[in-house]
């Protein structure tokens, strides 16, 4: 059983229902209740037509759901009516209904790993390590809530593109790899949208997704961008986040995904840390913070400014945002070490693990503040017995 191509063909079929007439909720569930049979009867008689076979029962399903004759002779005769319509324009106009702007960022991510990503219910609820009766709720306030909203109407690409990215940083757990499903679903995008900006994010995921066998240690334990093992860098990925990048800014029309995804271009061209070009980084960061006035942007500019004019421009840099941003606290215990100020920067990493928000986080922090009190120690031990 490909289970692949039933997720890849999920978004088409649905469109195609909704095309037909029949409303998205009721849509969607029959599209499930085919893939489910498609599950049960495909290993022992595939189709020679995946997705027609999924279509036909489908709308079998969704018209044997109706109550009323008139209601669905009424759409039957739509089936007659209806213009032909490309795939591709049904699979984008789901994309835009599932981020809709009444959704909350949570719904809205549900709703699009379910409609258009394919998964079931309970792989959607395992990746968020949620009960899936939660998850069920949470996708049918979502399709309840998006019932009365216009298939043909324009949607707002920026708000795709933000739910994508948060599918992405969800990255991994269950048997759902989010970061790769983000990765396949912007792909898709990317077919059937000519837009910079999507290029932009599919490149931004390429070169963070390329890093990614790097970013633990094999006691689970997060290794900083500057001790990674660059040999463990997918070498395929960068190249192909590069060019798709490149091809994205020969258009001149930048967005936040490309300044950000030229970042980290920037990074994985380094082969080492110390030759990463970090006064062209405070340069992107400069154009991000144009674009989107964001302070989490000043706070990791003032991280490159740190790296490219020294810890005490760093510092000057930092002193102007609120301290209390998230990561304001670690990145000044950074750079006050990279001032050689060992104690501030030691009692800052003690603050900064007490308000990391998750425990893998908390830890890198701890271990880092017990780095310098142990140097500390040493060279206080040095100096006594001098």
């Amino acid at each position: 059983m490909n289970e692949a191509l039933l997720r890849s063909l999920t978004p088409e079929v649905l469109g195609i229902l909704v095309r037909r007439g029949a409303d998205f909720a009721a849509a969607e569930d029959a599209v499930q209740d085919a893939l489910v049979e498609a599950l049960r009867v495909w290993s022992a008689d595939p189709p020679r037509d995946p997705k027609g076979w999924l279509v036909t029962v489908a709308w079998r399903r969704f018209l044997d759901a109706t109550r009323a004759d008139a209601a669905r002779r009424r759409r039957e005769d739509l089936v007659d009516e209806e213009p032909p319509v490309s795939a591709v324009d049904d699979t984008l106009q789901l994309y835009f209904l599932c981020a809709h702007p009444s959704l909350t960022p949570s719904s809205a991510v549900a709703l699009t790993l379910r409609a258009v990503g394919g998964l079931s219910t309970r792989q959607i609820a395992q990746a968020y390590l949620v009960p899936e009766a939660t998850m069920a709720q949470r996708i049918s306030r979502a399709k309840r809530t998006v019932m009365g909203v216009r298939f043909d109407q324009p949607g707002d690409v920026t708000t795709v593109l933000r739910v994508l990215y948060l599918v992405f940083n969800e990255g991994y757990s269950g048997d759902v790899d989010l970061a790769a499903e983000a990765i396949r679903l912007t792909r898709q995008l990317v077919a059937a949208i000519n837009h910079p900006e999507v290029a932009g994010l599919l490149a931004l995921m390429l070169l963070h997704h390329a890093r990614r066998a790097s970013r633990t240690a094999p006691d689970g334990s997060l290794v900083p961008l500057a001790e990674q093992d660059r040999g463990r860098w997918d070498t395929s990925l960068i190249a192909e986040g590069i060019e798709t990048l490149q091809a994205a800014l020969a258009r001149d029309r930048l967005g936040e995904y490309q300044a950000q995804a030229a970042i980290a271009a920037l990074h994985a061209d380094a082969p080492r840390a110390e030759e990463t070009d970090w006064v062209q980084i405070v340069e992107w960061y400069d154009e991000l913070a144009r674009l989107t006035d964001s302070p989490i942007v000043r706070l990791n500019r003032a991280v490159a400014v740190g790296e490219a004019d020294g810890a005490r421009a760093g510092l000057a840099a930092l002193a102007a945002l609120d301290g209390g941003l998230p990561r304001h606290t670690a990145v000044a215990a950074h750079l006050h070490e990279r001032a050689g100020d060992l104690a501030t920067a030691a009692r800052l990493y003690v603050e900064a693990a007490r308000q990391a928000t998750n425990l893998a986080e908390r830890d890198h922090l701890t271990r880092q503040a017990a780095r310098l009190n142990a140097a500390r120690l040493n060279a206080a031990r040095l100096n006594a017995g001098r």
